[in-house]
């Protein structure tokens, strides 16, 4: 059996599936239809034409094509200090040690053991010292060595499983890293445009409180009715009624930006911001779906669990067969710890043992049979991630298509009451219509203006949105499918 099981060995025999990455998907494009290359353009800051650049690598520090220093400043702040992304990074220092502590078992175990004793026999118990002294002491010492055969390859198995987990751990990090940047910047750009849209309500307010100042005046010159006052107070209401809830908004966003930077609310003083800070990246990239599935760390750690899953297979299939043990042992033993490894006093064996189970009910087959039920479960897994990879992108580009229209139809209709506002100013100025009418023009500029402020976010958040899907540049590409090409042999050590 010995022989055999060298045999065994020597020709490598591992039971189970061999991994092999997923074939990359054949798609060119994540829309039936061909994406555009170039979103539509306005005359507005943020409305300029965004390229998509086929093959363009995704810049790992992304965030600065935004041009804001202080965006910059909370990215690294938070990559620092956010608690999240250090449990992250606890957990795969752990993935790491573990996987590090089953590739040790492929190695043989050695262990030294020493003993003394201080011994007096009964006088009717012969001495067991060739000297036949009744009254000793005895010193002992010995190096036990075990080593287990991987016959069948299930340790190997195992630390390829452990290996695909570190790998997961690997990817988990990642993902973290990408949303969390991704998520400072949404809500920084969220902030700004709060911001805005404050401003531009209280722009608002203010023409509505000037609105019913007027109105009371003409009312007390016999010139408006209480009606008139009525109607001006319910719209001075109305829009004052609009600036709680943005102030409320801002507060919570700041709040939640403490959190990603690992601050305490009470401490945390992001400070104001505007769109106007921002920069719109011109140039986008766009990966193909062959290379999206290589730089997406969600898919990755998907990939990395289909591995694990397949490598728990041969785990159990080689548990049903049979386990071979070979010990061995070195040592000494004397009265006195001069002559512990003199050659008299030394003692050594040799063993091999053989193990089968003959009869376990069942269970190690039903074991094995779950082992194939959660591969053919990560295979889904896997397949679930990329599809949601795809649709994430598709959703983004379209995102970008449409809300840079969005703002084009925004800006012009803006411009066209700042048209309207500024011709109601030359009629005041020409004495043919009054003040309230005047300022009525100013308010409606203001309205406008949020409309105009919310399709400016859009296209931000569009932007960051791809970043996002992209991968966000975490990722190393070629580095991932060397790990990945490594991992995949049994026994092989990234």
């Amino acid at each position: 059996m010995l022989a055999g099981s060298a045999l065994l060995v020597a020709s490598g025999c591992t039971v189970g599936p061999d991994f092999h990455v997923p074939s990359p998907p054949e798609e060119q494009g994540y829309l039936p239809a061909t994406a555009p290359s170039r979103t539509a353009s306005s005359g507005d800051p943020a409305g300029l034409a965004q390229r998509l650049t086929p093959g363009l690598p995704v810049d790992r520090r992304w965030w600065t094509a935004f041009g804001s220093r202080k965006l910059d400043a909370l990215e690294d702040q938070a990559l620092q200090r956010n608690s999240d992304l250090i449990s992250a990074e606890a957990a795969l220092g752990q993935a790491r040690e573990l996987y590090l502590a089953q590739r040790a078992t492929l190695l043989p175990n050695v262990q030294l053991g020493t003993n003394a004793s201080r011994n007096r026999n009964a006088g009717v118990l012969a001495s067991p010292l060739s000297s036949n002294a009744q009254s000793y002491s005895l010193y002992g010492a010995q190096f036990n060595v075990g080593y287990v055969l991987d016959v069948f390859g299930g340790q190997k198995r195992q630390v390829e499983s452990m290996s695909a987990q570190m790998q997961n751990q690997r990817f988990a990090l990642d993902a973290v890293r990408l949303t969390l940047t991704a998520n400072v910047a949404a809500t920084v750009i969220q902030i700004a445009s709060l911001e805005d849209q404050l401003a531009a309500t209280r722009q608002g307010v203010t023409c509505y409180r000037r609105i019913l100042e007027f109105t009371r005046q003409m009312q007390a010159l016999g010139e408006g009715s209480a009606a008139d006052v009525a109607n001006a107070e319910a719209a001075l209401e109305q829009a004052e009624d609009a600036a709680p809830p943005l102030e409320k908004q801002i507060g919570q966003m700041q709040d939640l930006l403490a959190v990603y930077v690992g601050l305490p609310t009470a401490a945390s003083a992001p400070g104001a911001f505007s769109l106007a800070e921002f920069r719109l990246p011109a140039e986008l990239p766009l990966s193909l779906p062959a290379d999206l599935v290589r730089q997406r760390p969600d898919v990755l750690a998907a990939e990395a669990n289909l591995h694990a899953a397949s490598a728990q297979v041969g785990v159990a299939m080689a548990s049903r067969l049979p386990n071979i043990t070979l010990t061995g042992s070195l040592g000494g033993t004397s009265t006195g710890i001069a002559t512990l490894l003199s050659s008299e006093n030394l003692f050594s064996s040799v063993g091999a043992g053989a193990s089968q189970t003959l009869f376990d009910g069942g269970s190690s087959r039903h074991l094995q049979r779950a082992a194939q039920a959660g591969l053919d479960r990560a295979k889904a897994q896997y397949r679930s991630a990329v599809l949601a990879a795809f649709q994430n992108t598709a959703d983004v580009l379209q995102s970008i298509d449409k809300d840079a229209d969005t703002l084009v139809h925004a800006d012009r209709a803006t411009a066209a009451v700042v048209r309207l506002a500024d011709l109601s100013h030359r009629r005041f100025a020409q004495g043919e219509i009054g003040v309230i009418p005047d300022l009525g023009a100013d308010a409606a500029v203001a309205q406008a203006q949020l409309a105009l402020i919310q399709a400016r976010t859009a296209r931000f958040t569009d932007t960051i949105g791809l970043y996002q899907a992209l991968g966000g540049g975490w990722t190393d590409r070629a580095a991932t499918a060397g790990d990945t090409q490594k991992s995949a042999t049994p026994g092989a050590r990234p």
